[in-house]
């Protein structure tokens, strides 16, 4: 496992992710999420909102990449727990901040928190341990 430093209160790198019209249709229909609203502003509208907006899916699976870009590819996500806030819209910009709560033997539980300019868009705590590589035992 490459995390760095995993020590709580460890601050990692923030990461902002522009979000375009592109980006939230096809995270959603990647995760296979085919809710009207995540592609079609009219039905959006229809619904009270001022256009379309990132799917739960798609917001989990951003989480995902900015955890395991931090804690390498000789790593998993074994837990995730999030809670979502204000909506993402395409123009806005998520910036994921996190912070080390938790180091229990090798795994490792992270607070994340992903705002964009209205709010928190997204705050989960996920933990991530290192996997066992060739010729390590199980």
């Amino acid at each position: 496992m490459s995390m760095p430093k995993c020590q709580i209160g460890y601050q990692l790198p923030k990461l902002d992710l522009p979000l375009d019209r592109t980006l939230i249709v096809a995270a959603a229909m990647a995760s296979q999420d085919y809710e009207d609203v995540h592609h079609d502003p009219g039905a959006a509208q229809g619904r009270g909102t001022p256009d379309i907006f990132m799917s739960i899916n798609s917001t989990n699976g951003f989480i995902d990449r900015y955890i395991t870009d931090w804690s390498g590819p000789a790593s998993r996500i074994k837990k995730t727990s999030l809670r979502l806030g204000v909506p993402n819209f395409p123009g806005d910009t998520m910036t994921f901040t996190g912070e080390v709560t938790t180091v229990d033997g090798d795994a490792v539980t992270v607070k994340v928190i992903g705002s964009n300019a209205r709010g928190p868009h997204v705050t989960a705590t996920v933990t991530v341990e290192p996997t066992p590589q060739q010729g390590e035992s199980t």
